[in-house]
């Protein structure tokens, strides 16, 4: 790897690791090099490993490479995994020197880096799975260890005599959103033809088409944007959002229904969103998912819609495929995503429950995208294909991630579908959300 690239990368995964409260002549008090006579210039010291393509690791050919990748079992360091580098450390005159490497570590979690060496790996949709993760495999997908590598950092250098305040636990935001798949069931003509093969008649059939558009089964914004102002007013006050995310295009059998964005639901929406202050985001089609390049097209779309600039993305089926492919979200002038997490599997995919910029881990470049964390979907939890729980069990297992993101002063994205709760079924759906939403109320 091209040094300026690594000294770009280091300086951020350190940056990120401090947090950004961490004054600036802290951060200069961290060093990541092996060379003994540099070690005085800092008060700590973080030995790398190789994992850059130098060193006894790579033989400096090993980025990129399966040997690269860490072997389980994983060491541990005061009982945080440890990907790279040995549990230990030592006091070289006033320094102390780690040789726990913390930055190669937190770089493969925030890169997808694993995803690059893996490449075979992908399920039947084109992703990542979240059970062929390293994370998953050695047991710590439930932990943000990379918040816990920050939390370790900054107790080491107060115990080496810096003044730096411990971090203090709490959400720094709270995203609330939902994904417009299927904004209602009965509708369009197509709906109302399934409703005559479901056995509904004529008449419900009719009034399905034409009736209020509160009553199709799958309009259940009403519903959301209520329970999430009854339930998080305390979030909602200080720093909580609530985001939609709209398809803008998308020809697959996968992207059904293809909904235009001038139909009466979509129109009806967006007027309800802007009164219940909601954001719009792009839900970037599967089809964009396999050509990236459709991702701009489809944020164009959606901005002519909303009469807005839209720079915020969720993919379809979380679809982000291949990591490189972020640079088409860039390229279309998309800010945010929040697409990090994986389908059958709920955790921490990037290490972190903070925000993290994206590393693109081909060109080891850091970006200007922001990657938000997805915490929690509902169908992740609950589907057999996926996670398979219960509700009891998917609000027990909710409520540790977002206690684990809480003691980190992390951030929490919920991705509650409108679809995935019709009216009139499913109520411990409904039920789990609420739990979730007074679990986050009752930590504020």
């Amino acid at each position: 790897m091209e040094s300026s690239k690594r000294i770009e990368v280091v300086t951020y995964v350190i940056r990120f690791l401090l947090g950004e409260d961490c004054p600036e002549e802290v951060v200069r008090q961290v060093g990541y090099t092996d060379d003994p006579r540099q070690y005085a210039r800092y008060r700590l010291v973080i030995r790398p490993c190789g994992f850059f393509g130098e060193g006894e690791l790579s033989g400096g050919t090993g980025w990129g490479t399966e040997r690269s990748l860490p072997t389980l079992p994983l060491a541990q360091i005061e009982g945080v995994p440890l990907l790279y580098g040995e549990a230990r450390m030592e006091q070289v005159g006033a320094t102390r020197v780690i040789h726990a490497d913390l930055v190669a570590s937190t770089l493969f979690l925030i890169s997808r880096y694993e995803e690059i060496v893996r490449r075979d790996c992908r399920d039947s949709h084109g992703r990542f799975p979240g059970r062929e993760s390293l994370p998953f495999r050695a047991g710590f997908l439930h932990r943000p260890i990379v918040d816990e590598y920050r939390l370790l950092l900054r107790r080491w250098l107060q115990e080496a005599g810096v003044d730096l305040p411990s971090p203090k636990p709490g959400f720094r935001q709270v995203f609330l959103t939902h994904d417009v798949d299927a904004p209602t069931l009965y509708r369009s003509w197509k709906g109302f033809l399934r409703s005559l093969r479901e056995g509904r008649g004529w008449r419900k059939s009719w009034q399905g088409k034409f009736g209020a558009i509160e009553e199709d089964p799958y309009y259940t914004f009403p519903w959301l944007f209520e329970t999430e102002w009854s339930h998080a007013r305390r979030l909602r006050s200080r720093i909580a959002w609530s985001y939609l995310f709209i398809k803008g295009g998308g020809g697959t059998r996968h992207d059904k229904p293809h909904y235009r964005l001038q139909d009466e639901a979509i129109r009806l929406l967006l007027r309800q969103a802007e009164e219940n202050g909601s954001r719009i985001g792009l839900h970037s089609s599967y089809a964009a998912g396999m050509d990236p390049s459709l991702i701009a097209r489809e944020r164009a779309n959606l901005e002519r819609a909303v009469g807005s600039v839209v720079t915020s993305n969720r993919h379809h089926y979380l679809c982000a495929r291949e990591p490189e492919d972020m640079r088409a979200l860039i390229e279309a002038g998309i800010t945010e995503d929040f697409t990090m997490g994986y389908a059958d599997a709920a955790g921490f995919r990037l290490g972190t429950s903070r925000a993290v910029r994206w590393i693109d881990p081909v060109a080891c470049k850091v970006t200007p995208l922001v990657l938000h964390p997805l915490t929690l979907m509902d169908c992740t939890l609950l589907e057999d294909h996926y996670m398979g729980l219960d509700a009891e069990k998917g609000l027990a297992y909710g409520r540790s991630l977002l206690d684990a993101a809480y003691r980190a002063g992390g951030e929490i994205s919920l991705l509650w579908h409108n679809d995935y709760i019709p009216q009139g079924e499913h109520k411990e759906r409904r039920w789990l959300y609420q739990q979730l939403l007074q679990a986050l109320e009752g930590m504020e």
